[in-house]
This record gives structure tokens, sequence and C-alpha cells, in this order.
């Protein structure tokens, strides 16, 4: 189905009849959710043999004509920027890019401009054929503002869809490099704890114990040591918790180098470094952590796509500092 065209008249057969409409348009129409065939309904944009429903859970009647009058996408609030990316892929359906560190993803209040939604909306233009009925891109998920890395956003609504299932149900393929405090030990093994709100400060997600957090899921294996003070290592997402590889190593004892918000005080790890090592470790500015490998099925296509992306100039200068 053409993402533009409006999709063809549906006519209700008796094995159709008695169910949500709502639900029935929705496994009717791939490219639509349920939430989006309810707000249009509730707008007036479904007709049934010409006439507007409004209630998503009316029964569907046999013979019924059902027709969805899409109306068109509206700007989006956020304003196009033309700010440089560097795009690994792109074509009618997603891209894929390497997102820099610094860069916010979504406007929100302190950065409401210079932000990956800006570009996207300035860089894909015309070809964004309106997610949810606005015209902009379809983020799937995030890095944090200091990460770098691979990302994939989506810009038509079945492409948001199909990609937005397949994170919840961990079928995507990542992989992260990082630099972290000691070493890990096993040298290769897997961090599971549930992650939430910081009981005590509300901006740190924590490790947390009962019903407070979601199952979170970590495996790690070490790449290479430094003076026995610092590891890089190489990790792989089970599950995609906020924050979800800063806060395991750091409960686990080993927090990233340059983490503004999980390591608080200088290491003990530290002492083991020599004078240049240790400056270049406790002078760097983010977090070291970089997504290397992004890897997904296409929505359309049902291609197996695969990136891999090298961690940036100061992420490489760092390893050369404590080596």
């Amino acid at each position: 189905m053409n993402d533009t065209a409006p999709p063809a008249p549906i006519i209700a057969t008796a094995d159709d009849a008695g169910q949500r409409t709502d639900r029935f348009i929705a496994n009717a129409v791939e490219s639509l959710s349920r939430s989006r065939v309810k707000s249009l309904m509730e707008s007036g944009h479904l007709l049934r043999n010409g006439d507007p429903l409004r209630d998503p859970a009316e029964p569907v009647r046999a013979g019924m004509c059902y027709e969805i009058r899409l109306p068109p996408a509206i700007p989006a609030t956020p304003q196009g920027q033309d700010i440089a990316l560097t795009i690994l892929y792109e074509d009618r359906d997603l891209i894929v890019l390497d997102k820099p560190a610094g860069m916010v993803v979504h406007p929100a209040p302190g950065n409401e401009d210079g932000t990956l939604v800006n570009a996207l909306l300035a860089h894909c233009g015309e070809s964004l054929t309106g997610i949810g009925g606005e015209k902009r891109p379809g983020i799937v998920h995030r890095l944090d503002k200091d990460t770098s890395g691979l990302m994939v956003a989506a810009k038509t609504e079945m492409a948001h869809q199909a990609l937005s299932l397949a994170f919840a149900e961990r079928r995507i393929d990542r992989a992260y490099e990082a630099l972290c405090w000691g070493i890990p030990t096993p040298a290769s093994g897997s961090f599971d704890g549930a992650i939430g709100r910081d009981r005590r400060d509300r901006k740190r997600m924590a490790v947390v114990t009962g019903t407070s957090g979601k199952h979170a899921l970590t495996h790690y294996r070490i790449l290479n040591t430094f003076h026995g003070g610092l590891a890089h290592v190489q990790c792989k997402l089970a599950t995609g918790r906020t924050h979800q590889i800063r806060v395991h190593f750091a409960h686990a004892g080993h927090a990233l180098v340059g983490d503004p918000v999980y390591l608080r005080r200088i290491p003990a790890a530290a002492r083991a470094l020599p004078p240049a090592a240790k400056t270049a470790a406790l002078d760097f500015g983010r977090q070291a952590l970089h997504a290397r490998r992004l890897g997904f099925i296409h929505p359309r296509s049902g291609e197996e796509m695969l990136f891999e992306s090298a961690p940036p100039e100061d992420f490489r200068q760092l390893l050369a500092d404590i080596a």
C-alpha cells in the first residue's frame, strides 16, 4: 500500500460482524495502529456507508462499507533545522544515522532546538508521510545526549509501528562499547537487575527491588584492560531501559568513565593508573559510551539490516591516552 494514499474501502463480511470497529479497521489496515484509528474515528474521518462513524466500540455490521479519509499531516511543532547528519542508510521508510555525542534526540525544556528531531525534519522534508497524523520522524529508541552512535528513525507510520514492536519484543541487535572504572569479574557475564527511579534522586535511575522497577539485562565482554584500573568493554542489551548500561555498571562498582550522573567521586581504581592515563580518564567530558552495532529486519522488505559504527575521535583518543 502506498503510505501517502488513503486506504481502500473495506467491506465487512459475516465473519467480521460483531467485533469493535476500531479493532476491525486496525487489523484491515496494517499501516494504522488501533489508537490512530480511534483518533481518526473520533475526529469524523471514518465513514460507514458514506456517513461518519465516531464510536470506536460500535460493532461491525456485515455488508457495510468502511472508508477512511486521512486528513493531511499537520506540520510538526518542532521546526526543521539544517544540521549536518552522518547518514548510513535511508529509504522511503526509515533512516539510519550516527548520532554525535552532545546532540539531544527530542526537543525539551532547556534543549528546544538543535536536536536530532529538528535535524531530521529538515533533512527528510516531504519524504515524511505522517506519523500519528503529524509530519514528523518516528523516534523508536533513544540515545542519551552524550552517548554517541547508531540510531534508526521511521519516516512512515508503517515503519514506526513495525520498528517499535521489534524493539518492544527485543528483536533488535544492539551492541555498545564503553570504558569503565575497575575490571569487571568475570571477564564476560551479565548484569541482571530491575531498573527504576532512584528514590533519593528522581533525576537518576537505579537498580531497585520489588515492583517499582522494570526487568533489565545487560550482557558484557571485556575487550581490553588498562593498568588494572580501566576496562574497555562490549555491551549487548537484552532489554532497553533508561540509562541501562550506565546504571548496571555503576551498581556493580564499575561506573563508566566520564559519567556525570552515576560517577560521583574519584574511583579507587584511579589509584592504579599512571599519572597521564589517570588525568585522561578523569578529565573525559562525557560518559564513555558508544552505540557501535545496530541490526533489525526491514519492515517493508524483510531484509536483514546490520550497521556498524567505530567510536568517534574523542573516544579513540581516550583509548590511546590511557594505553
